[in-house]
């Protein structure tokens, strides 16, 4: 992943199913709405997901209460099967997932680069605890 001089955040977390699952659960637009959403108030009402070179995916992301929202999008640029996933988000920048086989059981690690207008800190804390609901 090409990152200039941009701060790189990574996240991470190990799930006890196999790649294949691991995979479906993170790209299937069905599963996607169960769990992408930082906090229990907020939700993921509808996904769409093309996952192939140039596909483009589309999450929304929700308070329940109606009060905010927002799409978080992008283009895939790199789609290698049970293995790694990079796009570039709707705003320029990269992001990396990699599927780490380790046979009953599958390490995921996320990077992306940092955005200007929230702390780093609260970025990964946001990004990690989405990763933890995936879980």
């Amino acid at each position: 992943m090409e990152t200039g001089n941009k701060t790189v955040i990574t996240v991470e977390t190990e799930v006890n199913i196999p790649v294949e699952k691991a995979w479906d659960v993170w790209t299937d637009p069905e599963h996607i709405t169960h769990w992408n959403f930082a906090s229990d108030d907020w939700c993921a009402p509808h996904a769409k997901n093309d996952l192939r070179l140039d596909g483009k995916f589309s999450y929304r992301m929700e308070a329940k209460d109606g009060s905010m929202g927002f799409d978080f999008s992008g283009k895939y640029v790199e789609v290698i099967k049970f293995k790694s996933i990079v796009c570039t988000l709707d705003d320029g920048r990269q992001m990396r997932v990699s599927f780490n086989d380790a046979g009953s059981s599958t390490k995921i690690i996320e990077q992306f680069e940092a955005e200007s207008e929230n702390s780093i800190e609260l970025q990964k804390t946001g990004w990690q605890a989405i990763l933890n609901n995936y879980k």
